[in-house]
């Protein structure tokens, strides 16, 4: 589990491809201290598994459906990435809840500069929509995110975050133009509550459990 709080901006050394699968080594000094074997590392929102570390860089496999569902299948050396190790029991969560899923990706639709702050409108797949609400939390590239505007329909749905100078510098999303692909991972809350909506299991839910001055939670019951 991560927390979406970017510790350092690292680079892909190696991309080496294995069939449908690839093996990609990172240089990340700070997120290798004290690094074991098997220990998870967020590559871009990405959960991997270390395999192998130095100390400036680890060594991670990337299995097909990751490449297909990331902007990994894409990865080549010297991409920038950001990265982030595995939250320990203890720590604050200063972010939101992370499991390193990506849940797909979206593409960069405009740029916006502000006088301290960037706006990026990215695209929303129709399956995604439902999970995606304003002010809510979203992670883009590992980087926890608060939805600033949601809007469009099912076939041109989008959804806006407002970028502070801090996140434009200490990850890649400053980086970021019209045209960029971008992981995304929604809520995990979202998707559990959706996924029991889709098989009626609402009524499942003790009354004694439901606010019935929450809106979401009436719709549930």
């Amino acid at each position: 589990m991560f927390t979406g709080i970017i510790e350092q901006i690292g680079r892909i050394d190696r991309v080496d491809r294995v069939g449908d699968s690839a093996r990609i080594t990172v240089n990340g000094p700070a997120v290798v201290d004290g690094v074991r074997h098997g220990d998870s590392i967020a590559v871009s929102g990405v959960c991997l598994t270390v395999v192998e570390s130095t100390e400036t860089s680890f060594t991670a496999d990337v299995m097909a459906q990751t490449l297909a569902m990331s902007t990994l299948d894409g990865a080549n050396a010297g991409l920038a990435v950001n990265l982030e190790r595995a939250a320990r029991v203890g720590d604050r969560l200063g972010g939101h809840i992370v499991q390193g899923h990506i849940d797909g990706t979206a593409q960069v639709l405009s740029v916006t500069d502000g006088d301290a702050w960037r706006v990026v409108t990215l695209s929303l797949d129709a399956a995604l929509a439902p999970l995606v609400v304003d002010k809510g939390s979203i992670a883009i590239d590992g980087t926890s995110l608060t939805v600033s505007a949601v809007g469009g329909g099912l076939d041109d749905g989008w959804f806006e975050v407002s970028l502070i100078p801090e996140t434009l510098v200490a990850t890649t999303l400053g980086e970021r133009v019209v045209g960029d692909r971008v992981n995304i991972e929604t809520d995990i809350l979202a998707r559990h509550v959706e996924r029991m909506l889709s098989l009626g299991l609402h009524s499942s839910i003790p009354s004694s459990l439901v606010d019935d001055s929450n809106p979401l939670e009436r719709s549930i019951r």
